[in-house]
């Protein structure tokens, strides 16, 4: 009997839980030839979440849990559930249950044709604003165009990936993460299923345009280089400005006898470099600040504790 793990990260999610048990404990009655693990990442949760978690467990074996020392983020959460998960394929969802747990038996009936990465792709976004998805567009056409690697576009985290893929991804263990880059860059063999994403079944979203920017600029910076060119991209159209600007001030000059006010030229200039300079800089510095993170080799998270039983971190 194959085993399947799906793995949900959790962060302040006491009012989701209840309903998400209920449609789960639903969705392992009628999927009786798979043995399941539910895997459940506490992100440091605030509320009531983690003894929830427990109180499940009890009366569930099915039910397993992590739970973080503090809060490290969503994206450290999914390597965590990758490390801890023991089932044959994994299959990450979120808590709020956007993402229906009914369109499991289509993934998994995709992985047993041979399929390693079987990606849930929405084909419409209930309870988003007309911004965030225009962003979201924006964000994937941009990424697919600075790297080399193709970006699956309207997919998020809902997936199910054969234990292969899971072996792939805890190799890498770089702390500025953006799974959905990385999910592509393993590549393997991959199957799309489309779905229509339902709103939160409760609570509120926890990701403001904050994080979702600083996931973009992740997700970037942790896969192409593209943006350090641009500094070469800028430098030749800058220079030949610069030259024909030069040949009109010649030519006018020597035309009407006239002289240009130096200091408003140079004003303009000064000005111009500049911005392009703190453009240079502020890309440079998303770079060496990777190169800092990295080098410092800390763990990316620490557990509390798994299963009930304390972690000594060495």
């Amino acid at each position: 009997m194959k085993k399947i793990t799906i793995i949900i990260p959790a962060y302040n999610e006491e009012e989701s839980l209840p309903h998400l048990y209920e449609r789960l404990e639903k969705l392992m009655s009628s999927m009786e030839h798979y043995e399941f693990e539910i895997l459940f990442v506490n992100d440091g949760s605030k509320d009531n979440t983690i003894n929830l978690i427990k109180e499940y467990r009890e009366k569930d074996n099915r039910i397993s849990y992590v739970d973080f020392s503090r809060n490290f983020g969503k994206e450290i959460a999914m390597i965590a559930g990758l490390d801890y998960a023991t089932g044959d394929c994994v299959i990450f969802m979120d808590a709020d249950l956007q993402d229906p747990p009914e369109l499991i038996p289509e993934l998994v009936k995709y992985w047993e044709e041979g399929y390693d990465d079987v990606y849930a792709k929405r084909n419409s976004r209930k309870g988003e604003t007309w911004l965030k998805k225009f962003t979201s567009k924006m964000y994937y056409r941009v990424l697919q165009h600075l790297t080399n690697v193709p970006i699956q576009q309207d997919t998020g985290d809902f997936r199910l990936l054969d234990r292969r893929c899971v072996n792939a991804l805890r190799k890498m263990r770089e702390s500025q993460r953006n799974s959905k880059s990385m999910f592509s860059w393993i590549g393997y063999k991959k199957k799309e299923v489309l779905y229509d994403r339902d709103p939160r079944i409760a609570g509120k979203t926890k990701w403001n345009y904050k994080k979702l920017v600083d996931l973009a600029i992740d997700g970037i910076t942790s896969f192409t280089t593209s943006p350090l060119r641009i500094s070469t991209y800028i430098s030749i159209p800058t220079f030949i400005v610069l030259f024909v600007y030069f040949v009109y001030v010649i030519a006018k000059c020597i035309v009407t006898s006239t002289m240009i006010q130096a200091y408003q030229a140079i004003i303009l200039l000064i000005l111009f470099f500049s911005g392009v300079q703190i453009l240079l800089f502020g890309i440079i510095g998303e770079y060496l600040g990777r190169i800092f993170n990295e080098s410092k080799d800390r763990p990316l998270y620490l557990v509390n504790e798994y299963n009930g039983k304390k972690e000594m971190n060495d």
